[in-house]
């Protein structure tokens, strides 16, 4: 038990750099995301041991809150978010220009990237919901908010959602098969809804989809990108 989130964290990398080397074309925007999605392990402490609490390298998780496997998780998953569509559709990127920069639905550009932080913040501050909560609604809301500010990232948006909740919902299930009582000792149920899709917390499963939807669009977002399916 006490190596299982260090193996899960490292198998995704694993994935992450088969398709690093794989698709050359991706690797800008695959290593763009990882180093952006990177810090994000540092919000541990937020979820242990309220959400969860696992065994993870010289005990750090349970002494501090913070541990190595959560960086290693946040770097493979960015990066995997953000390319997953262009994996599965062929694709190419083009520069926005500058009529389109300046439309007026640009004028909260800025808010709307910012806006899934924002909402992490007040629902944290002002509710008692549980963190994990407070994340995938922040995130759902950003990839709402960018859908509105950028329609033309829409399917890759919503589609990309899709996608990273089937990869991670497919991913996780070798966790259940291989280590079938690690969920249950690891999450603190009695905090969270308690259920189960084939042994998959449902909590994950919507942090899945949330963070597909907010991230998979993030990299045209920022960088005034279109994706066009060739």
């Amino acid at each position: 038990m006490q190596y299982v989130w260090f193996i899960w964290s490292l198998l995704l990398l694993i994935i992450w750099y088969a398709i690093f080397l794989w698709r050359r074309e991706l690797r800008r925007e695959m290593l763009w995301a990882s180093i952006w999605t990177a810090p994000l392990g540092l919000t541990e402490p937020l979820f242990v041991p309220e959400y969860w609490n696992p065994p993870s390298l010289f005990n750090l998780a349970e002494r501090t809150g913070f541990d190595i496997e959560s960086l290693i998780f946040s770097f493979a998953i960015g990066g995997l978010v953000a390319v997953l569509y262009e994996i599965f559709f062929k694709t190419k990127h083009l520069k926005l220009g500058r009529e389109e920069r300046l439309h007026r639905r640009h004028r909260f550009h800025v808010l709307t990237l910012v806006s899934p932080l924002l909402v992490f913040v007040i629902l944290a501050a002002l509710t008692e919901l549980n963190h994990i909560y407070c994340a995938i609604i922040a995130m759902f809301v950003g990839g709402i908010a960018a859908i509105i500010c950028r329609p033309d990232l829409k399917e890759k948006i919503l589609v990309g959602g899709l996608l990273f909740l089937g990869f991670y919902f497919v991913f996780f299930l070798t966790l259940v098969i291989f280590f079938p009582t690690y969920v249950e000792k690891v999450w603190n149920f009695s905090q969270i809804s308690g259920i189960l899709v084939l042994g998959v917390p449902l909590e994950e499963l919507l942090f899945a989809f949330s963070l597909g939807m907010l991230w998979s669009g993030i990299y045209e977002h920022i960088h005034w990108y279109r994706v066009v399916r060739e």
